[in-house]
């Protein structure tokens, strides 16, 4: 559990730099440069993603419940990551509608996973992780929100409700194939069993 917890601390740590200390973010980048600062965050992004999954691989095999969900959570949970999948991609295309109202797509999609995945798991590792990367999203929206009134970060402007059709669609396919076998396969877990 600690290496979860370690783990945890770390990579949202990294993902919250520009939140908790912008002026070290700023002496990197002169220190180092945009492209070397760019690479240094990236190694320090995957190093810690890995630590996480680690920790929580040896979490998973040794951690009680904390409460026992309802079977038909499930359902909600699956509904709710069709949802989060289409603002995932939505935040990965030219803005459409969903991008331009939802401001922060990707975001609002790390929000929805979190509270759709503590809704289906009571088990102290799962709270654990899914309740960090929900106080991390609601952390950095209020962050964004802040920086957009203080002219620091500008919204995308829209550009056509095409990106909107192609997010959704794009959005159920890869909602499709999780659902179907990559949850199993990456996680262990399928989320047709109930």
């Amino acid at each position: 559990m600690a290496l979860l917890i370690i783990g945890i601390i770390l990579f949202l740590g990294v993902h919250l730099v520009r939140v908790v200390a912008p002026g070290f973010r700023q002496s990197m980048i002169a220190s180092l440069g945009e492209k070397g600062w760019r690479a240094a965050y990236s190694i320090a992004s995957l190093a810690t993603l890995i630590l996480l999954i680690y920790g929580f691989g040896q979490a998973r095999a040794v951690t009680g419940m904390l409460y026992n969900p309802p079977v038909w959570m499930a359902h909600i949970t699956i509904t709710l990551m069709l949802i989060a999948m289409i603002c995932l991609v939505a935040s990965l295309l030219p803005a459409g509608h969903i991008a331009t109202k939802t401001k922060h797509p990707m975001v609002l999609s790390v929000k929805i996973w979190a509270l759709a995945h503590l809704l289906a798991n009571g088990e102290t590792s799962s709270v654990l992780l899914f309740a960090a990367f929900l106080a991390w999203g609601v952390i950095l929206r209020i962050s964004l929100k802040r920086r957009e009134r203080a002219g620091e970060i500008t919204l995308r402007p829209f550009v056509s409700a095409k990106y909107d059709l192609y997010a959704v669609v794009i959005g159920i396919v890869a909602w499709g194939l999780i659902i179907w076998k990559l949850h199993e396969w990456l996680i262990g877990v399928s989320p047709l069993v109930m």
